[in-house]
């Protein structure tokens, strides 16, 4: 039996004009970084909002536009990684519908363990394999926030990630490490609603896919939503913010699970279906 989780109402007057008028605002952005490389994070902050924009118009991603977006969020995120590695003067990205040559620009606070969470996820909606794999591929010591901002958790999460992605050793380890981390009596950065709403939720499901927990999985992602879905409505502040349009993390965990046949048995506007069943795959060149 499927579970319906609605969406909670993001109030915004004119929606569509919003969303189209950041469509606009972020190709800009992306023209603009081949003379101004440094605001690729800027860029990318842009893209992620674009995408939520488009989902909050277009709930189940049906439209090429939202498609699109997600693309664009996806491409801009792995270039950010890219451009602040090792390597040749300037690298070659694709990005809203072109190549770019563009600078790298050496290490950047912001490129750290939470912005590449994003990214993986971004990676993994649009099934983009060779960008997984280069994303994990990144040194766990480049990804440590210099100002000490995340809790240690975070960072035995991106170590089981890339342990499950490249297929390493001590995969069951590296979750146990991670879920005892991200306990709230462990953990002392992170608020105790974001940890609990928006922080814990992803790696709950994980554990519950990569034993493929197929009776487990869709409850817990049910609570998922439900918890992003509270964190999101607990203020006036939150609900009118475009970040709760969509459940990222627990997007890109049951788009791996529908890939690897798990039942999903949730319908929610926080889960696009196109974009969970990926059925604009291969109509766009990454």
């Amino acid at each position: 039996m499927t579970t319906m989780i609605a969406r909670h109402q993001v109030p915004r007057p004119d929606p569509e004009g919003y969303a189209e008028q950041l469509g606009l605002y972020l190709a800009e952005e992306i023209d603009d970084l081949e003379e101004s490389p440094e605001m690729i994070d800027l860029a990318f902050g842009t893209a992620l909002q674009n995408l939520r924009s488009r989902c909050l118009v277009d709930p189940d991603a049906g439209a090429v536009e939202t498609w699109e977006a997600a693309i664009n969020a996806m491409q801009i995120g792995s270039a950010f990684f890219t451009m602040t590695g090792i390597g040749e003067a300037s690298v070659q990205c694709r990005i809203n519908g072109r190549a770019r040559s563009l600078p790298l620009i050496g290490p950047r606070s912001t490129a750290d363990a939470g912005t590449w969470l994003n990214a993986f996820w971004l990676a993994v909606i649009c099934r983009e394999q060779r960008r997984m794999t280069q994303l994990c591929e990144i040194p766990l010591e480049r990804l440590r926030s210099p100002e000490g901002q995340y809790d240690e958790y975070i960072y035995h999460w991106v170590d089981t990630l890339q342990t499950y992605w490249l297929r390493r050793p001590g995969l069951v380890e590296k979750l146990t490490s991670t879920l005892q981390a991200s306990d709230p009596s462990v953990a002392r950065i992170a608020p105790r609603d974001l940890l609990d709403g928006l922080l814990y939720p992803p790696i709950n499901l994980f554990y519950h896919f990569v034993r493929r927990d197929e009776a487990g999985f869709s409850p817990a992602l049910v609570e998922a939503l439900k918890l992003h879905k509270l964190y999101w409505t607990s203020d006036e502040d939150r609900q009118a913010r475009l970040d709760g349009s969509i459940a990222l993390g627990p997007l890109a965990i049951a788009c791996l699970a529908y890939d690897g046949r798990i039942p999903i048995e949730v319908e929610s506007e926080y889960l696009p279906k196109h974009l969970l069943q990926h059925d604009w795959l291969g109509e766009f060149p990454t």
